[in-house]
């Protein structure tokens, strides 16, 4: 009884604090980042510029076999802004490109080297062939630039590549689910404002105790001191849940299974509240701590990185703890999620909250009246 009066009596406090509505505010940014910024799926598609160095009937009988190859294909007439004046451009749209024939070859080189835009030029070679410019930006990979050139190498080449992919043997082992764009954001957020932020704000929430001289005075009291560090954890995650549903409920609604998410948000919770605690323990105030903060959240911050850059995945990155964060709040996500990886994650969490836990509080009781 004694842990949930000083818990609902921090609870109060803190709401009347600044530092409340700081998290309130970074909750509410990045739900409106959610909504009306990050779109559900992101236009893949490419834009190219293409231009026809080809006499007219070559040029029509070329528009023809478009068509014919994609049914469903209809061009447009448009005009285009270029540096000295106007191109027209006969367009058409597929699922993975926009694709512009423009009237001259300035054009292509414009939106190649200004706007950074895919450009080829086709031709009639002085063999009668069609032969293929292309204007690329100087960060192509070689592997581009070699299939470039096979796909332009002669029609029994093309065969034989043809041949050989439809030879391969793909055996699918299951099924494969994909989050949208926006939920795939949501787990870096999750991490970032149910778990970063505590640490941050236990740390600003100490500090002002010990400013106002509250810890001093709790040392006077018969109340031990693992009271009060747990009513601010408590507070830390209680307001960390509010607020993970604040980004929730908006925008995945009931898909997701919040008995799980709160498990995790406590575990995960307790764990970096404990790290917040202990660096509070070695500084007075928290700009002598602040270095020490900033490199842990940015340390912490990595993860997120190989998250959204999947070809950069280093090993050292399973080291970090929010790397298992992410993880787990994917999983929660997916309809087909893993639940005992959840587990597994909020347990590992648990063990290591209530370690750092035990060593905070030898460490306030060491320095409480210091």
């Amino acid at each position: 009884m004694k842990l949930f009066h000083s818990f609902k009596k921090e609870l109060v406090l803190s709401s009347k604090s600044y530092y409340f509505y700081i998290e309130l505010f970074m909750a509410l940014i990045l739900l409106l980042i959610l909504l009306f910024v990050v779109p559900e799926n992101f236009n893949t598609s490419t834009e190219e510029y293409v231009y026809l160095d080809l006499p007219a009937e070559a040029r029509e009988s070329y528009y023809r076999e478009i068509q014919e190859e994609s049914p469903g294909i209809e061009f447009e007439n448009m005009e285009l802004e270029i540096e000295d004046g106007i191109s027209n451009a006969r367009y058409y749209k597929t699922e993975d490109s926009e694709v512009y024939f423009v009237d001259s070859e300035e054009a292509v080189k414009y939106f190649a080297e200004q706007e950074g835009k895919f450009g080829a030029t086709v031709f009639l070679a002085s063999d009668g062939k069609l032969s293929y410019r292309y204007y690329m930006q100087g960060y192509e990979s070689e592997k581009l630039k070699n299939i470039y050139k096979v796909i332009h190498s002669g029609e029994l080449e093309l065969e034989s590549l043809a041949a050989q992919a439809e030879s391969q043997r793909v055996k699918k082992i299951g099924e494969y689910e994909q989050l949208s764009d926006r939920e795939n954001m949501i787990p870096v957020f999750l991490t970032v404002n149910g778990s970063l932020m505590g640490l941050f704000i236990i740390a600003s929430y100490i500090f002002l105790d010990r400013q106002e001289g509250i810890i001093q005075a709790y040392a006077v009291t018969p109340a031990p001191v693992w009271m009060y560090l747990m009513s601010k954890v408590g507070v830390i995650i209680t307001s960390s849940l509010a607020f993970s549903l604040i980004l929730l409920l908006p925008t995945v609604g009931t898909g997701v299974n919040y008995g799980l998410l709160f498990v995790l948000l406590v575990c995960s919770g307790l764990f970096a509240t404990s790290i917040g605690l202990i660096i509070t323990s070695y500084y007075r105030d928290m700009m002598k701590s602040f270095g020490t903060l900033y490199v842990i959240i940015m340390l912490m911050m990595i993860p997120s990185i190989a998250y959204f850059i999947p070809n950069w995945e280093p090993a050292w990155v399973r080291f970090i703890p929010t790397y298992y964060m992410i993880e787990s709040f994917k999983e929660l996500l997916l309809k087909s999620g893993d639940s005992m990886y959840v587990l597994y994650t909020s347990a590992g969490f648990l063990a290591s909250g209530v370690l750092l836990f035990a060593f905070a509080n030898y460490r306030f009781k060491k320095t409480l009246l210091v």
